[in-house]
């Protein structure tokens, strides 16, 4: 009796746990800090602030913020651990391409002929 209750508790602790994992990995929803390499303003800090649609976890929103000025998204799409984010911009039109792993974004970044790569972590949330 003892075994099999051993066993029906850790059958539940494994399914939680993925439905945990699955929910963690897949949420791009928050504030996240991030660098971009290259171009002719050379390295430069941004950030970005994603929300992550609940119903259709494929469209996501927000804005982006660097020290030359923010703006919010024209679109962004998130399928199969990639990020497509697109920002009109009085220069044209931005595009930011990343793959989500192991809670980090890496990408490209284009800007007409000028482009470069780019990473971003989540920013920690702050202690309750």
């Amino acid at each position: 009796m003892i075994r099999r209750l051993t066993w029906v508790c850790l059958a539940v602790l494994i399914v939680a746990g993925i439905g945990l994992a699955r929910e963690k990995r897949g949420t791009l929803s928050g504030t996240w800090d991030c660098q971009a390499h290259g171009g002719k303003n050379g390295d430069m800090a941004f950030t970005l602030y994603l929300q992550q649609d609940k119903q259709e976890k494929e469209v996501v929103n927000g804005s982006v913020s660097s020290p030359i000025g923010g703006t919010d998204f024209s679109s962004g799409t998130f399928r199969r651990n990639m990020l497509e984010i697109h920002v009109d911009t009085p220069e044209g039109p931005y595009i930011l391409m990343a793959k989500l792993e192991k809670g980090k974004l890496e990408g490209t970044w284009s800007l007409d002929s000028d482009k470069g790569t780019w990473e971003g972590s989540k920013h920690a949330a702050p202690a309750k």
